[in-house]
Parts: C-alpha cells; sequence; structure tokens
C-alpha cells in the first residue's frame, strides 16, 4: 500500500470561444466567483472576474506520493476540463502549480520565544 498525500493545486486557464449565452451566464454568476470564492476543495472552486480573460480553479487532489505533484496536477486539470465541458465554456491551454502539503515546511519564527510566548 502506499502513502497518499493531500496536494493543493490551482489550475489556470484564459477564456477563448465563449458563446453569448456561455458569457451571460459568467457574467450572471461574476460575484459568487470572485476573491471571496477561493478555496481548496475537492469539487473545485472555480474564480474568475467581470472581464472574462482568465480564470482559476483550486483544488485538493488526494494522491499516492510516488505519483508526485506532476500527477496532482494532471488530475487536477482533468477536472477542470471536464467542469468547463460540462458548463459549455470555451478556454485556452491550461496550467497548473501543485503543493505537496504533507512536505511543506511551516516556519514558526517569530511564535517561538517571542514576546508573550509561554
Amino acid at each position: 500500500m502506499s502513502t497518499q498525500h493531500t496536494y493543493r493545486v490551482i489550475v489556470r486557464g484564459t477564456w477563448e470561444g465563449l458563446t453569448d449565452e456561455a458569457r451571460g451566464r459568467l457574467l450572471a454568476e461574476v460575484e459568487q466567483h470572485g476573491l471571496g470564492a477561493m478555496q481548496f476543495s475537492e469539487e473545485g472552486s472555480l474564480t474568475y472576474d467581470r472581464v472574462l480573460k482568465h480564470f482559476s480553479f483550486r483544488y485538493v487532489v488526494v494522491s499516492d506520493a510516488a505519483d508526485g505533484e506532476e500527477m496532482a496536477a494532471a488530475l487536477a486539470e482533468e477536472r477542470a476540463e471536464t467542469a468547463l465541458r460540462k458548463a459549455g465554456y470555451g478556454h485556452g491551454e491550461l496550467r497548473s502549480t501543485a503543493t505537496d502539503m504533507d512536505t511543506m515546511k511551516i516556519n514558526y519564527k517569530g511564535r517561538r520565544g517571542g514576546p508573550g510566548a509561554a
């Protein structure tokens, strides 16, 4: 049995070839997909602005550690493509960045031994 790691993946892209109907739906929902919507989840959260040029998805992907960040990024891009296709939203090439949360180091500088430390 291999070890599972949790990855946070940001998938970025640009809108391309949006139909008038798709553009209208995106604009009608723009307030729900702004900065306040930025959160990582398995389902992914879509963020974009009124300009309708760029978008991003934020995903949590649990994957075999041996497969690494590249596999987590590929899985997230696949999820994003599926979501965009189902919604009928045209897009350009997707690119992503993944962070392995299980190997991420936390900087406690300033918390230890500082004023008010126990």
